[in-house]
């Protein structure tokens, strides 16, 4: 997964893109850059134009201020889409950038036609709300840990994989201001928009690895039985990184979701 040539928007977005046909916009999640939906876009770019882009503060992207919240990322995706003059597009984020597409779909739902959530989260319990919030703090105080992140995303035998090296790499190069803004607004912006899911009608895919301890199946399924068209798909034996780690199975998942016919607002 070589680094891949990047095009940017007179906003300051840096994105990649490769095929043609419905647009389908790929959102990675904290700490990431666009290279690590390469999967995906090689896939996915046989039948569709397939958009990746950084997200603020990551790869080449623009920061948002440091006090960004959730609802600015989404704001963020809303002028990146106006950028393109993407009037409708189908949005699949990992993460983060799940919390992300999934303020999309509940802010200007308009303009999407399918919404995928992969290892999302959704109402962390107070536990799990604490500890993510006391990493926030600690990354926002300079204190950076790559190999805890990397433990809960692969556990503890997979540091061998090319895709362990990578994401560590990833993680260890990230530009430290935007990674502290975005893991604040990743650990506050897990409730931001969990009482919009019944309003979002069309198709709704919520992909998590059975494994995955912090995006959790039980998460996958509430989102999925919160909205209309949704439903929640599990990978057996992958965990936080399934887009990576099982690549051909969630290639084949999303080929099915933009199958799915769109349910107009």
């Amino acid at each position: 997964m070589e680094m891949v040539r990047r095009f940017h928007t007179k906003s300051g977005m840096a994105f990649a893109e490769q095929g043609v046909g419905e647009p389908l916009v790929l959102i990675h999640g904290v700490g990431m850059r666009l290279e690590a939906w390469a999967p995906q876009m090689a896939a996915l770019g046989r039948s569709h134009r397939v958009i990746a882009v950084d997200m603020p503060g990551h790869g080449e992207s623009r920061p948002l201020p440091g006090d960004a919240g959730l609802e600015a990322f989404v704001a963020w995706l809303g002028l990146f889409l106006d950028d393109l003059g993407l009037e409708r597009v189908n949005v699949a984020g990992h993460s983060m950038g799940a919390l992300i597409a999934g303020g999309a779909a509940a802010t200007f739902g308009s303009k999407v036609s399918r919404v995928a959530l992969l290892n999302g989260v959704y109402r962390r319990d107070a536990g799990a709300s604490a500890a993510v919030v006391g990493r926030a703090r600690e990354i926002r105080a300079g204190q950076v840990d790559v190999d805890g992140p990397l433990l809960r995303w692969f556990g503890a035998d997979s540091q061998d994989s090319e895709v362990y090296r990578l994401t560590h790499r990833w993680l260890s190069s990230v530009d430290r201001a935007g990674y502290a803004t975005a893991y604040a607004a990743f650990a506050g912006g897990d409730s931001t928009y969990a009482d919009c899911w019944p309003n979002v009608g069309c198709p709704a895919l919520f992909l998590t690895g059975a494994d995955d301890p912090n995006s959790t199946p039980a998460m996958a399924r509430a989102m999925a039985e919160a909205a209309p068209a949704g439903y929640a798909v599990l990978i057996d034996d992958h965990r936080h990184m399934v887009n990576l780690t099982a690549p051909d199975e969630v290639n084949s998942i999303l080929l099915e979701w933009l199958a799915k016919p769109e349910e107009m607002k």
